[in-house]
């Protein structure tokens, strides 16, 4: 797409109302253009609308009109959750009209050097940790994108003397074009997302197109036990940064037979960082979310000592292995933001006590049969929910466990609460009760956020 100064006069179609909708249009709008707002909920679910409508922006809610789309519009950009298969956005695609979300336009009126971090899981422990890292050296970062703010309103503040630190979805990365970030990180790829992007081969060129617009000089940080990360690796044009915890890199970010973070570097210079056991939250999966956030922080001119008092320091974000607290001796951890198999997965290996899972959310198809070899070997029990219950039932059958629940409360409020109340009835002494749903949240909740603040509060009430 052009530079959005370019659309003065020129017709730009809004799709969505969320966060990142509304600062896509006001900012249209304050460059000229004429915009048009489309969201298909009533406007009595769309509390921006009246704020747009005031500023002048066209708002059309309840609906998406025949006549939206149409020879004369200039540019759509939608909403990174809306799918590519609803009536505008395919009409549009008919008439050659460019399509994207506000990553892309968000990199045209940035005048700081991105970071794009994206992956199927780990996604906001290592956003969050390189912002701090970044903010601990004085190199003035701006988190935003899929954590947080929306990015073409924090793109607006940025200067360039300060670094965008942005957590990219697929969803988010399939309507760029020309996004260029300085320093791209790919964590991992696992299949999860299929309803949306339809194959695999979509979803990991979706991810693939962080690294499109890249040239040389720019950095490249891959996780290299990942097959899909090796694979992409000869075909990027910037300089790549591997990271591994299975093998020691000629170049790169490992963790050594002593079970250090070490930076080689070109020269073949090591630089040990931190051990691994002393990182603020447990797990492999975190180790591998710290090399890359070393890997990152390296590229960009963070100090070494900088970089380990911060892992050391970060104790983990909200809705990822968060500990809530202890009842009788039992422990509650919220996993929420755990939306496919292998992020729960990781969860339960991170974990060093018998584990009663609450577990099930929207069905997207699967058969979880994945989680099978981790409920035999880690799971004491399983509080199964939502609209996969039947499915994460059947797994834990399969698995021989004779601790079970499921929940059919329909109402998002009260199954948690009798999840928590479930699972606490399971739970003996020395227990996690741990909440890491394997499945998105929309069969029942808004968010995984909310999912999780209503496990948080049911803790909380228990007696």
């Amino acid at each position: 797409m052009e530079h959005p100064s370019k659309y003065r006069g020129r017709e730009v179609v809004i799709l969505g109302l969320a966060r990142s909708g509304v600062a896509v249009a006001k900012l249209f709008h304050e460059m000229g253009a004429n915009v048009t707002v489309n969201d298909k909920k009533d406007r009595s679910q769309c509390p921006e609308a009246d704020e747009l409508s005031a500023l002048g922006i066209s708002v059309i809610c309840g609906s998406h009109p025949s006549e939206l789309i149409h020879k004369g519009v200039s540019l759509v950009v939608k909403n990174p959750g809306i799918p590519y298969k609803i009536e505008p956005i395919v009409k549009a695609q008919e008439l050659g009209i460019e399509i994207v979300t506000e990553v892309e336009v968000a990199y045209h009126i940035c005048a700081a050097p991105i970071i794009g971090i994206t992956g199927s899981n780990g996604k906001t422990t290592t956003t969050t940790w390189t912002g701090l890292i970044f903010e601990a050296a004085g190199m003035k970062p701006i988190v935003a994108g899929n954590i947080g703010r929306a990015l073409t309103e924090a793109a607006l503040e940025a200067s360039a003397d300060n670094w965008m630190v942005v957590e990219l979805s697929s969803f988010q990365l399939k309507g760029t074009v020309d996004f260029r970030p300085r320093i791209a990180c790919l964590l991992n790829i696992y299949e999860t997302h299929l309803d949306y992007h339809g194959t695999m081969e979509d979803y990991v060129a979706s991810k693939a197109k962080l690294f499109a617009g890249q040239q040389p000089g720019d950095i490249a940080v891959l996780n290299a036990d990942d097959a899909v990360c090796r694979s992409l690796m000869p075909q990027l044009k910037a300089d790549v940064i591997p990271f591994s915890r299975k093998e020691e890199l000629a170049h790169g970010v490992y963790l050594n037979s002593q079970q250090t973070i070490v930076y080689r570097d070109k020269q073949g210079q090591i630089h040990p960082v931190i051990p691994a056991k002393e990182l603020g939250i447990p797990g492999s999966h975190n180790a591998e979310n710290a090399m890359a956030a070393v890997a990152i922080a390296i590229a960009a001119g963070a100090p070494l000592s900088v970089i380990a008092t911060v892992l050391h320091e970060f104790h983990g974000v909200e809705h990822r292995l968060e500990l809530v607290g202890s009842r009788g001796e039992v422990k509650y951890y919220n996993d929420a933001k755990a939306t496919n198999p292998s992020a729960t997965i990781k969860a339960i290996n991170a974990l060093d006590r018998p584990i009663i899972l609450i577990a099930g959310g929207l069905d997207r198809g699967s058969d979880y049969m994945e989680l099978l070899p981790v409920f035999k070997e880690r799971v004491k029990g399983v509080v199964a929910l939502g609209e996969t219950r039947h499915k994460i039932q059947r797994v834990a059958e399969l698995a021989g466990l004779s601790r079970i629940k499921t929940v059919d409360t329909a109402n998002a409020q009260d199954a948690i609460r009798e999840a928590v109340q479930a699972a606490a009835a399971l739970a003996e002494p020395g227990d996690i009760v741990l909440l890491s749903p394997a499945c998105a949240s929309w069969d029942m909740f808004p968010s995984y956020e909310e999912r999780g603040r209503m496990f948080k509060q049911s803790v909380h009430n228990l007696v």
